[in-house]
């Protein structure tokens, strides 16, 4: 289902799906109200959400579910992407959308073992407590003196480890660093310029010795996710 207070953008949804082998459309909406009742009536598994809506936004909606579908957000406000991720959302895009962003986004729901969360997990150790975290959570991590700050979708919790352990261990998950104190989740940038990159409301700056890892991220990530002027 597709819910988009502007026509347009339900028009080119309706034509990015249309691409794509194995997906029905079954219904639209102009507003969160007219949604909620579609959703009453009818079970859909994937849910296109806008969040900036008259009377009720997209994360409103969500919220009064009780049953939630899987959702993709569609938003041309990136500031409500950690919002966005909290409420388990898939992905987050960002307007206008292209295709191959739109693909990007459908293929992670279609590889999707649970909504919207992977089964992997890591153990920290954070004020005296062995905490098990999911990896799909984790925003980013910052380097603090002899301390690691890890940033999750559920809070942010402060441990005594290294960048080299953390890069060692979840490289292979597709994080990157890009700065000798930072590293990050790729599934949550919603933008990035030659400087930083942007998670949300977070940004992260670019390393001058990290160029080539950033020139690998542009060229991976470059359809899924935009660039700031």
């Amino acid at each position: 289902m597709i819910v988009d207070d502007e026509p347009l953008a339900i028009e080119l949804l309706e034509s990015h799906l249309k691409k794509i082998e194995g997906l029905q459309l079954v219904g639209t909406a102009t507003h969160a109200m007219e949604a909620y009742k579609l959703l009453q009536q009818q079970s859909v598994d994937l849910l296109f959400l806008d969040i900036q809506m008259p009377h009720l936004s997209g994360i409103e909606l969500m919220r009064s579910l009780a049953v939630k579908p899987k959702v993709i957000f569609t938003t041309a406000f990136r500031e409500f992407a950690i919002e966005g991720f909290e409420l388990e959302a898939v992905d987050y895009i960002l307007k206008p959308i292209t295709f191959e962003r739109f693909f990007k986004a459908v293929t992670r729901v279609l590889k999707d073992p649970g909504p919207g969360k992977s089964d992997s997990t890591m153990m920290i150790k954070s004020e005296g407590l062995s905490r098990k975290i999911r990896i799909d959570d984790l925003l980013f991590i910052e380097s603090q003196g002899n301390d690691l700050k890890i940033f999750l979708t559920t809070g942010v919790y402060l441990t005594k480890s290294t960048m080299a352990d953390f890069t060692e261990r979840l490289s292979t998950q597709g994080f990157v660093r890009i700065h000798r104190s930072f590293l990050f989740n790729p599934a949550y940038v919603t933008a990035y310029s030659s400087s930083e990159i942007i998670l949300g409301s977070y940004s992260i700056p670019v390393g001058r010795f990290y160029r080539k890892e950033f020139n690998e991220f542009v060229k991976t990530y470059s359809t899924g996710a935009d660039s700031l002027s």
